[in-house]
């Protein structure tokens, strides 16, 4: 199947949404490859205890700001890593400013502050950058007036609120389960015609309606087609033999069924950093990116020419960097971090040494 991009509509609301998510001297995509990390050396990742104390001052020193995934990295669902909130104190008393980039869309930014607050870290609203906020803000630097269907949280749906746009009720959306055969002239799927967007978030009421309907909307070239995130699967304290679907399962049915590519908020795409860089004015040679995933994460920092440190408390293991480290392929060589440590326990100790 060729998918169709629409490329002609996609460049226009990005031109028209340069404003929010670029300054004049970034671009969307082609600057940020031209930035792309040449940190690290021969393809291999250094170990951040490895490094003699004089040279992690030194490179600390070199650091502004340093940008920290949250679900992995900083905790585990409601679990707190360890030493996770005194890395966060320890890091500001160093005078470094700290940002929180989170590819969950299920949550409003106030939202993601309680459940900093109620956890232990130090951070305002100015400081956490979620997808469903860059969805909003997206369609609305974009001047968007239509309605959205949605699939995912009401995350997504309060952003949307706050930014004067509406959006199709979400929630439960399932074929009848007393149909044992599924036939669409057996229902009444009406599609709304002042839809003009359709946003893919996280959504555990997935179903085969809300895919059909997705698709369906999409058909019309004129409908954008935004993401929150691609992520495969995310990480649960205590399932390591569990496997939780994310956001990007449920991306690829819609885009599958769609024959569309859509706009992607959240990492590794570079628009949580514009955002960021633009409102705070980082450089992204005096950054550091601590993730647990090294095709978001990682891959993320490495395109924006940011520094990068993988943590072994989430996603990827050592194994999986390992294997990227030698590989021929270019994509996962882009997923290997400049440093790697075992958590964010250690980066703390670390420091403290």
């Amino acid at each position: 199947m060729i998918l169709r991009s629409g490329a002609a509509l996609i460049g226009r609301y990005l031109k028209d949404c340069r404003k929010v998510f670029s300054s004049p001297s970034y671009s969307i995509s082609s600057n940020f490859a031209s930035m792309e990390s040449k940190h690290v050396q021969n393809g291999n990742a250094l170990s951040l205890a490895s490094l003699p104390k004089e040279q992690l001052t030194s490179f600390m020193q070199d650091i502004d700001a340093v940008m920290f995934d949250c679900d992995g990295v900083l905790w585990l669902g409601m679990d707190p890593l360890e030493n996770a909130q005194a890395l966060v104190i320890k890091l500001r008393s160093m005078g470094k400013k700290v940002f929180f980039m989170t590819n969950n869309s299920t949550r409003t930014q106030e939202e993601f502050l309680e459940k900093f607050n109620k956890l232990g870290f130090e951070a305002s609203v100015d400081e956490i950058v979620g997808t469903a906020f860059l969805a909003a803000l997206y369609l609305k630097e974009c001047g968007f007036k239509d309605k959205v269907y949605v699939i995912g949280s009401e995350g997504i749906t309060k952003e949307l609120a706050k930014v004067g746009i509406d959006s199709l009720p979400i929630g439960p959306d399932a074929v009848d389960p007393t149909s044992l055969r599924w036939n669409p002239q057996d229902y009444n799927i009406d599609l709304d015609p002042s839809v003009g967007a359709v946003i893919v978030g996280f959504d555990h009421h997935i179903s085969y309606t809300k895919i059909l309907k997705a698709a369906s909307y999409l058909n019309n070239d004129k409908c954008l087609f935004v993401a929150t995130n691609t992520d495969e699967q995310f990480p649960a304290r205590g399932l390591s033999s569990i496997v939780c679907p994310g956001t990007g399962t449920f991306v690829n049915a819609v885009k599958t069924a769609a024959g569309r590519e859509p706009v992607v908020m959240g990492k590794p795409e570079p628009f949580p950093f514009e955002y960021v860089q633009r409102k705070h004015n980082l450089q992204p040679n005096r950054v550091l990116m601590v993730g647990d995933r090294g095709n978001t994460d990682i891959l993320f920092g490495r395109e924006c020419g940011l520094w990068t440190l993988l943590v072994m408390s989430g996603v990827t293991d050592i194994n999986s960097m390992r294997r990227w480290e030698t590989s021929q392929d270019p994509a996962e060589k882009m997923c290997v971090p400049d440093y790697y440590s075992q958590d964010v326990n250690e980066f703390y100790k670390l420091l403290q040494n």
